[in-house]
């Protein structure tokens, strides 16, 4: 997932990349690097933007947490719900 917007132009030996990154999950973190390495290659050359553009890796993952509604123990779970 990481190296995808550097296979992507083509670019992946030539390059070589450290990074830190704190928070989140596994997943979150792979995604935030490869949105990071994809900005960066974008601003070293304006050639490499629509390959990354088309494969989406330019644009931020939008979905966040759904907050806690009052009355319910979620986001969408319901207390049980009693007849009598």
């Amino acid at each position: 997932v990481v190296t995808q917007p550097l296979n992507i132009v083509g670019q992946r030996d030539s390059y070589d990349i450290s990074i830190i990154v704190k928070g989140g999950g596994l997943s979150g973190q792979a995604g935030a690097i490869r949105l990071g390495i994809a900005r960066a290659l974008n601003q070293v050359s304006a050639d490499f933007r629509p390959a990354l553009k088309e494969a989406g890796f330019l644009t931020r993952d939008a979905r966040e947490v759904e907050r806690k509604k009052y009355g319910q123990p979620g986001a969408r779970k319901k207390f049980q719900f009693s007849k009598r």
